[in-house]
């Protein structure tokens, strides 16, 4: 077999082989076997038919198609190899010539990953959050745990902002009742927004056994989207009443003795989740900026399928999971359906840079992945799911994602790399260490780059 690569662009080759015919023997001799067992030929038992008969009886045309059919892939894969081409998805094959007994010739069109070259990206800076608490942010984080531990009791008075109400609602859609718009002992908080619009004027001023009429447009439901005129009765008020903050209230809610204990461990809790989120920001910039530094062409191919993989994501799993199609999606965003194209298209290009950037950054600094730090990012990825640790390893096993979370772990270590060499400032012009951040850089790896693994072969 002799072989030829043409570069068609930066992103695409076409690969030019030649066959001689004895390397399709196998092949013939597999075609005419599987022939055998399918067809019936009188006077010859099944699977004993000479190959001169087939020949004759179905034409030597179509077991050379069965032979090269199956010679094909095999032949493509060694031409790939022996070019050492990086592809990317499917080729485009086309038989240019094929002479029984002389010659196969054939092309495959195919994308390949771009070679690219990381420049010195020792200078990288970046400038992040810094990480400050105020009283006001402990005050606040105090308050929310005192609501959790609210308590409520029936009161004979019009009900009030904060309250909480029991309620029955029904629902109707061009004067008719929907059979999905009965709900009764509903409970309520008013002023929380979590149910219809227009509910808490409806039954503000309402004391048990009052009862009101409001529109509002429905969230979900069979008729999710439409306006509904909605009869709400109220059939009990209570007020929240909420605990005194003091050490009693300490020992109720946590496991300190005084109050002041619970307010040094919600400062030392929130500096944490700003240290992370500081974290995550200068992850996600020093990205952009090594992004910025790398000419990185994009195949044409590759990218239309990321984009269709993201879309199609979004509408049947996301959407289709909270009750809303796209158009109903981009009503709620604000959005028009270009706006939502130029964005999912601007981030499809980036997942496939950022992948392809990293990639080249592992081999280059000879990164591997170690059996403890794939268990670890497995574990992380197991909790994001909702799934056990288990139950995640079988399903990654069964689908063979298996070399999709070792890369996803290896372009986090390769952007910690970069992290590391870059200089990262807070606002306050104090420098930030993050050396104890690999973690969450793994993780913003994976948003970054999100769903393009899919579309690669």
């Amino acid at each position: 077999m002799k072989s030829a690569v043409e570069n068609l662009n930066p992103t695409r080759v076409r690969l030019t082989v030649e066959v001689p015919f004895e390397e399709l023997k196998d092949s013939l001799d597999a075609a005419y076997k599987k022939i055998n067992q399918q067809v019936t030929v009188k006077g010859f038992r099944k699977g004993k038919i000479p190959a001169r008969v087939i020949d004759q009886r179905f034409g030597r045309g179509a077991v050379l198609e069965e032979a090269v059919n199956d010679a094909l892939p095999k032949f493509y894969t060694e031409a790939v190899n022996e070019a050492e081409l990086n592809v990317l998805g499917q080729p485009e094959v086309d038989i240019t010539e094929l002479k029984d007994g002389e010659t196969l010739n054939f092309t495959a069109e195919v994308d390949v990953r771009p070679a690219i070259e990381i420049p010195d990206y020792s200078g990288i800076e970046v400038e992040v959050d810094a990480v400050e608490v105020t009283d006001e942010d402990i005050d606040k984080a105090v308050s929310d745990l005192r609501e959790r531990f609210a308590s409520t009791s029936p009161v004979e008075r019009a009900a009030e902002d904060g309250d909480v109400v029991t309620i029955d609602l029904e629902a109707k859609v061009d004067g008719e009742v929907l059979e999905d718009g009965i709900a009764s002992g509903v409970s309520y908080t008013i002023g929380s927004g979590e149910l219809l619009d227009g509910i808490d004027d409806a039954v503000k001023g309402l004391e048990a056994g009052g009862e009101a009429t409001f529109t509002s447009e429905l969230k979900g439901g069979s008729a999710a989207g439409k306006e509904a005129e909605v009869a709400v009765k109220v059939t009990q008020v209570a007020a929240r009443e909420l605990p005194e903050l003091d050490d009693d209230f300490a020992q109720l809610a946590s496991e300190f003795d005084t109050l002041d204990e619970l307010k040094a461990d919600s400062r030392k809790r929130l500096e944490n989740m700003k240290q992370y989120d500081q974290a995550t920001q200068a992850q996600e910039r020093v990205l952009e900026k090594l992004l910025e530094l790398v000419e990185v062409p994009v195949p044409e191919k590759l990218l239309e399928d990321e984009i269709n993989t993201r879309k199609h994501n979004l509408e049947h799993h996301q959407l289709g999971q909270m009750g809303l199609d796209l158009a109903k999606y981009l009503e709620i965003q604000g959005k028009t359906e270009e706006e939502f194209d130029a964005e999912t298209k601007e981030a499809a290009v980036k997942g496939i840079k950022t992948q392809f950037v990293l990639d080249e950054l592992v081999n280059k600094e000879k990164l591997n992945v170690n059996q403890e730090e794939l268990t670890e990012h497995l574990m992380r990825r197991a909790a994001s799911s909702g799934m056990s640790p288990d139950q995640f390893a079988q399903a990654v096993v069964e689908g063979g994602q298996v070399p999709m979370l070792v890369g996803e772990v290896a372009r986090g270590k390769a952007l910690a790399v970069v992290v590391e060499a870059a200089t990262v400032k807070d606002t306050n012009g104090e420098i930030v260490d993050l050396d104890d951040e690999e973690d969450e850089t793994a993780e913003t790896v994976e948003a970054a780059t999100e769903s393009e693994e899919t579309t690669e072969a």
